[in-house]
């Protein structure tokens, strides 16, 4: 069994080869080659455009893919979704596709954009969205650099964020949000049908889903006498719950937890004043729930 699997080329791809090696996949790509190598011999890979992926899962070219929500709704493909990887190429997060007009301009609704010219690459759907408002507005293609084109080549753009960053250097307000995406994993309707692609489908899914989870997260461990549990406990927050274990002398234990990296600098202090001691920080690779 080969599963023929689709990465996303382009602004996605670093993000996506990263998040398979933080899931303990080996692989590696080259500017050369479409086809990126990974260490396991019953996937293929295959470097695709985000744009394509869809309809190229769609057609049976590829049996899985990875691309955002916002594509497959673009093409309008008839997919098998197989889960939500919440990531983007700056964080690990949700992008929007928002409607921006130039900072100075009277706009404030979509409403104002009536008989006007709107740029975007996301053409489907923004004629979408202005057919359901009631707004009449001519969409153009646009091949790039979306962000320059107002006033004087478009009076309003639909273009993708996630910080709004670009939007504002290029002195755009955004007037409202369009779509909300995220990275998913696709599947092809008759491969999610055959048994030994499904299952690896879904080992992937999980291995991928556990990498997200891990990120931005770090485990603790620790020592403390059973005296300082419950002090302990107080400044400790946890995934679920910490673990706990006698150690060999009665009157101590082991603390070990998962946390979030950002306010292990707040906590360790706080725990070292509560007794703890022996504290050990460490990466976490994968978190499978």
């Amino acid at each position: 069994m080969i599963l023929k699997l689709g990465i996303p080329k382009g602004s996605l791809e670093n993000a996506t080869v990263d998040l398979f090696r933080r899931a303990g996949y080996n692989m590696t790509t080259s500017s050369r080659s479409y086809f990126p190598v990974i260490d396991d011999p019953e996937i293929e890979c295959l470097l695709i455009r985000a744009q394509e992926m869809a309809r190229y899962v769609e057609n049976g070219v590829l049996d899985a893919g990875i691309t955002g929500l916002d594509w497959v709704q673009e093409n309008g493909a008839s997919i098998q979704p197989v889960c939500d990887l919440v990531y983007a190429k700056q964080s690990f997060g949700k992008v929007r596709w928002v409607l921006a007009v130039p900072a100075a301009s009277e706009v404030q609704s979509v409403e104002d954009l009536e008989g006007k010219i709107i740029a975007t690459e996301l053409v489907a759907t923004t004629k979408r969205y202005l057919a359901e408002k009631g707004v009449n507005a001519k969409v153009e293609f646009s091949w790039g650099a979306t962000e320059v084109k107002p006033p004087e080549l478009a009076d309003a753009i639909v273009e993708v964020t996630e910080t709004g960053s670009s939007l504002r250097a290029n002195k755009l307000r955004i007037v409202e949000t369009v779509l909300e995406s995220n990275t998913q994993l696709i599947a092809n309707r008759d491969a999610w049908e055959d048994c030994d692609k499904r299952r690896k489908l879904e080992d992937i899914a999980m291995l991928l889903q556990g990498a997200i989870a891990a990120l931005a997260k770090v485990g603790l461990m620790l020592n403390i006498r059973r005296t300082d549990l419950d002090a302990v406990l107080s400044v400790l927050p946890a995934l679920q719950r910490p673990t706990i274990s006698s150690l060999s002398d009665e009157e101590w234990l082991a603390v070990n937890t998962i946390v979030d990296e950002s306010v292990v600098r707040e906590i360790i202090p706080r725990l070292k004043e509560a007794g703890a001691q022996g504290i050990v920080e460490f990466p976490l690779n994968k978190i499978v729930m």
